[in-house]
């Protein structure tokens, strides 16, 4: 069995320790998910460990052939390589052959009748065979498009953060190394792309470490966990629900020897005040003991749950309306003759496939970009909090706690009670000993806790969140959900996150795509459920729908579909006969290289038309059994 060993490990970032003498193994069809807090050194280890950065000291050892494959959270990638090239970029022998036979697949489309290039090509056709490179070819392609990437000849220069992370992301995964090492994968991907990514890793065979806040991947994916905390590495048994379960008991078994300390605290301090009227050697060992008391409940007054309720201002009756709202940018329509009524109260989560425009429709609302057409309405005592996926610009000198005093010194919470920034802080898990810190010491994870805790800072009434969840920890977003929870005014978010959706958002607003817009009445996990149930209803009836009218009787097979499911099974069998002979008339194509392309072609279109018959045997095969 191959395993990798991590042995006594430090690692510290300027005057920072991240983390000190930890020491684990990762074992074959190990699932492990790394969570802690922003900045306690997650990315870190997982450079460490994938060989890309070293530690202060320690080691780590793992066999010889032993191979890794790591994704990072900001991928460097080359901006002049095509996506193909940039996924088949490495050493390894398999992947310079891939890279020069997609090379010189282009230079025979833009030169067809060349009879070197043609050469060339059939040379690397029996390469191609002698390495059974084929599959891992068909594979990149496969990964690239289940992850939303088709144009393949595309440079990386012109492709968005969010399209170069899945290009990264497909340049680990088609490796299939001893381990897997995952930074954010979730970051940018939608709803069937993590679905599909889900998949994939439950197929994988070797070991995998991953941090991930996308806590349903993370429950579905792992079975081991990793918590990094002060410094400290603590391992679980099981996926993300096990980890909260076993950290809820010992959670509890100290919070009852805080309870004791604290009692054994009331007597001393009861003694203390009393005053002695004799400094025995009795007496002072009870002194000592009192001071090392009050420095115990110290540090356990930092990481008690507080209340996050903070007051907001009124909000009226009028919140948002558009009116026959049209947008679109160049010949993509964004929205279309589109209404919408948003209400006091209202949590309104936006999703839609990647390039829908939930950003931009986000943006409509909060008034940075105008409409094309039609009406856009705000209520005078509308307060709006916009939390986008770019921090604003952070003068990186500032400490923190004057970069947050600029919004406000104290807060009000809805009690009436007064909080200070430093102790916003606390609440937002930054410690009172790094208040003093400057930004620029910040990881980027706490850049963006900090950033959103200024903007709660504002007493809004209505909060716009565009993917609040991209690089915030667990542990931040429970905090999050927990103030959204109290928060009297109304929450519009666009987010992937299934977890964050179904625990703030009870109403959704689903793009399309060319303007359609349907609305969904429920939480994101209601909708999944339903959609292959029921069409969604149109969003221009912004009335409530109650439950009742949502249920359906099970859906049955039409009269077509029945025909259909008789002989999808023959369908896909004979795709993929044909396909083994197109393998077998390749070999003998000999050079005959007309022949060769007219077989690569049909091939690829097989290949295209057998995924679609798989996967609407599967849709077909769920409507059957019910």
């Amino acid at each position: 069995m191959k395993m990798l060993s991590v042995e006594h490990v430090t690692k510290t970032y300027g005057e920072k320790e991240l983390f000190n003498d930890i020491s684990f193994t990762i074992s074959e069809k190990d699932r492990i998910g790394l969570i802690g807090v922003n900045g306690t050194g997650k990315s870190s280890l997982l450079k460490i460990v994938a060989g890309v950065d070293l530690p202060d000291s320690g080691e780590i050892s793992s066999p010889k052939d032993y191979t890794i494959s790591y994704s990072a959270q900001q991928p460097d990638l080359n901006p002049e390589l095509s996506v193909l090239a940039q996924v088949f970029a490495g050493d390894a022998p398999v992947l310079v052959l891939l890279r020069e036979y997609e090379e010189t697949l282009l230079e025979l489309n833009k030169t067809p009748d060349n009879q070197v290039i043609q050469e060339k090509l059939f040379e690397q056709q029996k390469k191609m065979d002698a390495l059974n490179a084929w599959d891992a070819s068909t594979n990149a392609k496969s990964i690239l498009t289940k992850l939303g990437i088709e144009s393949f000849d595309k440079k990386i220069g012109e492709l968005s953060g969010g399209q170069k992370k899945r290009v990264a992301l497909a340049q680990t995964l088609i490796q299939s190394p001893d381990l897997l090492i995952l930074d954010e994968p979730t970051n940018h991907l939608d709803y069937e792309s993590v679905k599909w990514l889900e998949e994939y890793l439950g197929r994988y065979q070797g070991a995998l470490l991953l941090v991930t806040h996308d806590r349903y991947f993370l429950d579905r994916v792992t079975n081991r966990m990793f918590e990094l905390d002060g410094g400290n590495l603590y391992s679980y048994k099981g996926n993300y629900g096990a980890f909260l379960e076993a950290k809820a008991i010992r959670e509890e078994n100290e919070a009852a020897t805080i309870e004791k300390r604290k009692n054994l605290y009331r007597r001393e301090l009861e003694w203390i005040r009393r005053g002695a009227k004799a400094r025995t050697t009795k007496q002072k060992a009870r002194i000592q003991r009192f001071d090392q008391l009050d420095d115990q409940l110290a540090s356990v007054k930092q990481s008690e749950k507080l209340d996050m309720s903070l007051n907001g201002s009124r909000l009226g009756k009028q919140v948002f309306e558009l009116k026959d709202a049209s947008k679109k940018y160049l010949e993509q329509i964004i929205i279309n003759s589109f209404d919408l009524l948003v209400k006091p109260g209202d949590r309104i989560g936006i999703i839609g496939k990647n390039g829908t425009g939930k950003s931009t429709l986000l943006n409509i609302l909060a008034g940075k970009i105008p409409l094309d057409s039609g009406e856009r309405i705000i209520g005078q005592t509308v307060k709006i909090a916009y939390y986008t996926q770019e921090s604003e610009d952070m003068d990186e000198n500032k400490r923190m706690i004057e970069y947050l005093k600029e919004t406000a010194q104290v807060v009000e919470t809805s009690d009436g009670k007064t909080i200070s920034a430093a102790q916003m802080l606390e609440r937002f898990l930054f410690p009172s000993f790094t208040h003093g810190t400057p930004i620029r010491k910040l990881s980027g994870g706490e850049k963006r806790r900090l950033y959103l805790l200024k903007i709660l800072m504002t007493e809004p009434n209505v909060l716009l969140l565009d993917e609040p969840t991209n690089n915030l920890d667990t542990q931040t977003l429970t905090v999050l959900e927990d103030y959204l929870e109290e928060f009297a005014g109304v929450v519009i978010t666009v987010s992937h996150d299934r977890y964050f959706l179904d625990k703030v958002a009870d109403q959704l607003l689903v793009l399309q795509g060319q303007g359609r817009i349907d609305s969904f009445f429920g939480n994101y996990s209601e909708y999944l459920e339903k959609e292959n149930e029921k069409p969604v209803v149109a969003v221009k009836n912004t009335a409530p729908v109650h439950k009742e009218q949502e249920k359906t009787k099970k859906k049955k097979l039409s009269y077509n579909e029945q025909r259909e499911w008789e002989g999808i099974e023959d369908n896909i069998a004979n795709t993929e006969a044909r396909l083994e002979k197109i393998a077998v008339e390749m070999n003998n194509t000999g050079s005959d290289f007309e022949k060769a392309r007219a077989l690569l072609e049909e091939e690829a279109a097989l290949n295209e038309k057998l995924e679609q018959l798989i996967e609407r045997w599967s849709y077909l095969s769920e409507i059957a059994e019910q």
